[in-house]
């Protein structure tokens, strides 16, 4: 995995040994998305919807996920918007901006490369900002690895 970030953008890049189309659908049917990235959620990804989901992931349970689905480019690109490291219940995230969540594949011998970029940082309120980067910089490590076991399984 290949990693590179800026203050602004936290990008990775892994090569999955699974066939593009089985990559896409690991990240645009939401049930499969939600298998590993660890949510449930109350709907399927359309361009301009919005889409919640409970976090099942362990301490995390008790959090929404609110995900704006921005572009489908079938088997190449999919992007969302969301409000990044929104964990505190008691905090109202709706006036704040989102980052822009992108999904980029491309074949590769043997399989899909995948790149996940996160853009936006510079935007997050700074009280926030590097907590957010940090433990979405960290996120993202463990989301593709967990996108990598979900589409060599199956």
């Amino acid at each position: 995995m290949e990693t590179g970030t800026t203050t602004d953008r936290i990008e990775k890049t892994i090569t999955l040994r699974a066939a593009r189309s089985r990559v896409w659908r690991a990240l645009t049917i939401a049930e499969q998305f939600g298998e590993w990235f660890r949510v449930k959620l109350e709907g399927p990804f359309v361009e301009g919807a919005t889409v919640l989901g409970r976090i099942t992931h362990p301490g995390y349970e008790h959090l929404t996920m609110e995900i704006a689905v921005e572009r489908l480019d079938p088997e190449r690109y999919f992007a969302y918007r969301w409000h990044p490291y929104a964990i505190d219940p008691g905090t109202d995230y709706s006036k704040e901006p989102t980052t822009l969540v992108e999904f980029r594949l491309e074949d590769a011998a043997g399989g899909t490369v995948l790149t996940l970029t996160e853009s936006g940082f510079d935007r997050i309120p700074l009280s926030r900002r590097a907590e957010a980067f940090r433990m979405n910089d960290n996120g993202w490590s463990e989301q593709l690895k967990n996108i990598e076991r979900h589409v060599s399984q199956s």
